[in-house]
This record gives structure tokens, C-alpha cells and sequence, in this order.
């Protein structure tokens, strides 16, 4: 039996490393291209690891572009977006889950009917309400909507879904205990929420960072531009730097990869927290 089970952690390690690496090697091969010079990059058979590192690129990335500005305006747009969703999705989801008020079914699916229209169906009328509202060429069409759209929406649908499954007795024990809606919400759900929180802060914070279209439509400024757009002005008729391209595309990597850690961590935190506190 010892043998068995031995056998079937070695195959699902074996597995798991396997997969690792597939998914892990585009990661692997744009820090390497970053690190090349333009001659080696397209060198066949490949090299995977630099004759010498260029961290030079590095370098270049903020000498022959304003990434500065670029990255500056994506993370405190994603940030901001991050933070509202979450709070608007834990407040919405919290009155849809607990509360009681009338045609609550009927709204919820109302309002989940908008995660199914596309983004580019709405593009229009939106941009002409923005337009009327003076926001065009601002960062406001990219903060406000998408706390209000279907990102808004998801957030809502999942803490929502995630509540519904916490036992009534909490809400009556508060109750009795003298708490109001609020304080219920805040000191026990929020709390018990945290697992739901962290995946839409995931999605929200992806979807937000990498978004290309609306910036694309919204922003005229350069100094207003994002990174997406930033990063698509490297690719030009004359032809791509690709060591360039690589290495500013290495570091808008990073906070993406710091963001899905941090909240993995409170994820697995909530999980194992839900219902004890």
C-alpha cells in the first residue's frame, strides 16, 4: 500500500513539474530575450541563455520611453478600480446574499443580464455619454465604468454566491447580540468574505492592468497613456526591438505577479479562517 501511494505522489509530481515548466517557459523565454542583444535574439538554433546580459535594456526601457508615466498611470488606475469594485462587489453582494427588500431576485438578474452584453456593443453609446461629460481624454472613463459595468457585476455575482452559502445563524446570533446591518456586515460577513474578495481583486486587477481597448479609445495625451499602449508604440513600420519590447513587458509582469500572490496568500488565508473569527 506504502509502495502504491508512493508511486502515485511521484507521478503526480512528476505531472504537476511537467506542467510547470510549459507554463512557466514563455515567462522564461521573454526574461532571456530581455537579456539578449537584437543579433541574438533570432540566432537558430535558439539560445536560451545570453552570451552577456544586457540589463542595459533595462536601462533603455525608461532613457527612451516615459514607461515611468506609463506604468505610474496603469497600477494607480488598476489600484483604484481594485479597491472600488471590491468595496462596491462586498457591500451589493452582501445586500443580495442577507438583506431582504422587494424584486431582490428580479434586480440581481437584471443586473447580471449586463455581464453577458460585450464590451465593444457598449462602446459607442459610452463613449458619446463620456464625450458629453467632458471625461474624454481623462482617466475617468477608465476607472468609473468598469466598477459599475460587468467587472463591477462579476464581483457582485461572486460574493454574492459565496454568502448565500454561510449559515443563517451568524446573522441571528448578531442580531441578538444587538448588531445592526452594518456592524453585521462589517465585523462578521466582510470578514467570512475574504476568500471571494481576493478572487475578484485578482480579476479585477488583471483585467484592469492589461486592458487595451478602452485606453485606446479614451486617451489622446501621451502623458496619459497606460501601459498596453505604451507598450504597442514600440511596435512600429521601421520594425520591433524586441530585447526592448521584452524587457518593458518583464517588468509590467511584476505587479501582476506580486498582486495574484498577495491575495493567493489571503485566499488560502480566508479559507482556512472562514467561520472561526
Amino acid at each position: 500500500m506504502n509502495n502504491k501511494k508512493i508511486t502515485s505522489n511521484l507521478a503526480s509530481y512528476l505531472v504537476l513539474t511537467i506542467v510547470s515548466l510549459i507554463v512557466l517557459f514563455p515567462f522564461f523565454w521573454m526574461v532571456s530575450t530581455s537579456l539578449k542583444t537584437e543579433s541574438e535574439v533570432f540566432l537558430f538554433p535558439p539560445q536560451w541563455i545570453p552570451a552577456a546580459w544586457e540589463w542595459i535594456n533595462y536601462i533603455r526601457v525608461f532613457t527612451e520611453m516615459p514607461f515611468h508615466l506609463y506604468f505610474f498611470n496603469s497600477m494607480y488606475i488598476a489600484v483604484l478600480v481594485t479597491a472600488g469594485t471590491c468595496f462596491l462587489s462586498a457591500l451589493a453582494g452582501y445586500a443580495f446574499a442577507r438583506l431582504h427588500f422587494p424584486f431582490k431576485n428580479a434586480i440581481f438578474l437584471f443586473l447580471l443580464s449586463g455581464m453577458m452584453i460585450p464590451t465593444e456593443v457598449t462602446a459607442i453609446p459610452l463613449f458619446s455619454w463620456m464625450s458629453n461629460l467632458g471625461f474624454i481624454d481623462t482617466h475617468i472613463p477608465l476607472i468609473l465604468p468598469p466598477m459599475l459595468g460587468s467587472g463591477g457585476m462579476f464581483g457582485v455575482f461572486l460574493v454574492r454566491q459565496f454568502l448565500i452559502t454561510v449559515p443563517i445563524e451568524l446573522d441571528e446570533a448578531a442580531k441578538m447580540d444587538g448588531c445592526s446591518p452594518w456592524r453585521t456586515f462589517r465585523s462578521i460577513m466582510l470578514p467570512i468574505a475574504t476568500p471571494a474578495l481576493a478572487t475578484v481583486s485578482i480579476f479585477t486587477f488583471m483585467n484592469s492592468w492589461n486592458e487595451f481597448f478602452e485606453p485606446l479609445i479614451y486617451l489622446n495625451t501621451k502623458e496619459l497613456f497606460t501601459l498596453p499602449i505604451g507598450l504597442s508604440m514600440l511596435t512600429t513600420d521601421a520594425g520591433v526591438d524586441w530585447p526592448l519590447l521584452l524587457a518593458a513587458s518583464t517588468i509590467a509582469t511584476v505587479p501582476i505577479l506580486v498582486v495574484f500572490f498577495l491575495a493567493q496568500n489571503k485566499f488560502i488565508e480566508g479559507i482556512a479562517n472562514t467561520g472561526l473569527k
